[in-house]
């Protein structure tokens, strides 16, 4: 059913105050909550909810804000809900008029809420960040036709893989399913996997690496009796094959791949994860996801973000990331700032695209803006520290796409509220001079 929508001018309560009598009203998150088109919201998600099935959705306006304030103040689902009771200001830019006691929502409604929206809804959320920093002057217009992209990872959830951990994670993900669905197997093999798991963890910490090696086998060779067990079952069992397929063929998988192979499975939770190396001295590879991001030049303002299934090469992630900015934006970068990590791209048209180290055609002002590329680096650094961008929980391809996208709605909002908070520190002094004259005027002779 429609959710239910927040009056902006509720009947007066006798016993209680409205929170804009109790609160600054120059806090900038009150300030950026002014910025943001809330209704826009409205016409845009309204069409996703049943007219009358169903009982009353929650606001739009409130999952919107717990989504942006989940990402700008790095906080869990369960986090921001917590804390929204807590905080006046959260409840005032979310759109409550009075102050709540208990909790809006109960957090599996934010997973609910991104999986209902999807990809294209968070990328909305995305591009209304970027219209309220050109409302509020934290970016100037003209700055979006320059930018600097680069790629980096977005780690997954997972954990190190090792062939060890997979193999017994796989015997014990059949051998849950097949006690669940009655498939009765010849053996487990739970006390025993258990044994050699910890014999080649102790064996590898302690140099022995044939032994290690050969407790590993014997991981393998139990998944592999298992997963040949459980087929056999299977061949009489029509009904409940099903369940078994996709973990099935995860399994055959990991008991097919090899050490020099290429898109190796990682994670049976999550099979997308790829194996990435960056170059980075104390961590040679990364697990998850490579993300593009496209910040202004000068302001650093996120005005694209995606993450690419795989591993590309950076130079393929170059015209998906100019043409996603273009659709953000509404307007064509002229000039594009790249790494020497896009030689060769192959981007042609009305983009001038800029490869570190270049001596030619280089202009004084484009040589000035090639060296602030390097400032792109710092603003990763800020989504991995400050934002969530350096652990990514949700699940699938699809996850690794509406995490890109929350965290860059994030950074542009930290950025937003730090240019509000500015302006309010530079208006200070100036409004204690005002005061300071009135007062020498009123002051009798």
């Amino acid at each position: 059913m429609q959710p239910t929508k927040l009056d902006p001018q509720p009947a007066d309560d006798l016993w209680r105050a409205r929170l804009r009598q109790q609160i600054d009203l120059r806090h900038p998150l009150v300030r950026l909550a002014g910025l943001i088109d809330w209704a826009a919201f409205e016409g845009r998600f309204g069409e996703l909810y049943h007219p009358q099935l169903g009982r009353p959705g929650v606001p739009i306006r409130l999952m919107v804000g717990l989504c942006y304030l989940q990402h700008t103040f790095q906080l869990s689902d369960q986090e921001v809900v917590e804390r929204w009771v807590e905080n006046p200001y959260w409840q005032v830019f979310c759109g409550f008029d009075f102050l709540q006691l208990k909790v809006p929502i109960d957090p599996s409604s934010l997973v609910r809420w991104r999986r209902r929206i999807g990809q294209d809804g968070i990328e909305f959320l995305l591009q209304e960040t970027i219209a309220a920093a050109t409302r509020g002057k934290a970016v100037k217009e003209q700055n979006l036709e320059r930018v600097s992209i680069d790629t980096t990872v977005q780690p997954k959830a997972i954990a190190h893989p090792l062939d060890s951990r997979l193999y017994h994670r796989g015997r014990e993900i059949l051998v849950r399913l097949a006690k669940r669905h009655g498939v009765s197997l010849r053996q487990s093999y739970a006390r025993l996997g258990k044994r050699a798991l910890r014999l080649a963890s102790r064996y590898a910490h302690a140099r022995q690496m044939r032994r290690a090696r050969r407790e590993i086998k014997r991981l393998k060779t139990y998944l592999g009796r298992v997963f040949r067990d459980v087929r056999r079952k299977l061949a009489g069992r029509p009904e409940v094959a099903g369940h078994f397929a996709e973990p099935l063929a995860r399994v055959a998988r990991l008991l097919a791949q090899q050490r020099t192979d290429k898109n190796k499975l990682y994670a049976l939770h999550a099979p997308e994860v790829a194996c990435i190396a960056k170059g980075k001295a104390h961590k040679k590879y990364e697990f998850g996801a490579k993300v593009s991001v496209a910040v202004t030049n000068r302001e650093g303002l996120v005005i694209g973000i995606q993450a690419h299934a795989g591993n590309p090469y950076d130079g393929q992630t170059l015209a998906p990331a100019l043409a996603q900015v273009e659709r953000l934006t509404g307007v064509a970068p002229r000039r594009c700032y790249v790494d020497r990590g896009y030689q060769g791209h192959g981007v042609s048209g009305d983009t001038a695209v800029f490869v570190a180290g270049r001596r030619r055609g280089i202009t004084p002002t484009v040589r000035r803006e090639l060296r602030r590329r390097s400032a792109i680096e710092a603003m990763i650094g800020h989504m991995k520290l400050d934002g969530k961008l350096a652990r990514n929980h949700l699940k699938g391809a699809v996850g690794d796409a509406i995490h890109a996208l929350l965290c860059g709605a994030g950074h542009n909002l930290r950025l937003i509220l730090r240019h509000l908070a500015r302006l309010l520190r530079a208006l200070f002094p100036l409004l204690a001079a005002l005061d300071h004259e009135r007062h020498a005027t009123l002051k009798p002779t």
